[in-house]
């Protein structure tokens, strides 16, 4: 079992907005999603990590696990604690593109 961490917006979902999200009109990219689900299936851990709210302090957990669970995306927890940043250097990291 592999511990998968997924970020959600434009990732799993479209997004409106550059500054500031419109996370109320995100929309799935189901492709993307059912990607995912595909390791939860094969037994993997899934966290969909988000910096939604780490900018401006709102709290959109309770939405953006609305919005996981209509868009059936499988997983095991949702964390909201990713910082924002511009880049992320990381051994470890690939695109939903090159899976």
């Amino acid at each position: 079992m592999k511990i998968i961490f997924v970020d959600i917006d434009e990732t799993i979902c479209t997004t409106p907005g550059e500054e500031v999200r419109d996370y109320n009109n995100s929309t799935p990219i189901q492709e993307n999603v059912d990607k995912i689900n595909k390791f939860y299936d094969e037994g993997n851990k899934i966290v969909y990590w988000t910096a939604r709210g780490s900018r401006t302090g709102l709290d959109w957990y309770g939405l953006t696990k609305q919005q996981l669970e209509s868009w059936g995306a499988k997983h095991h927890e949702l964390r909201c604690d990713k910082p924002y940043y511009d880049i992320f250097v990381e051994d470890k990291s690939i695109r939903i593109e090159e899976i």
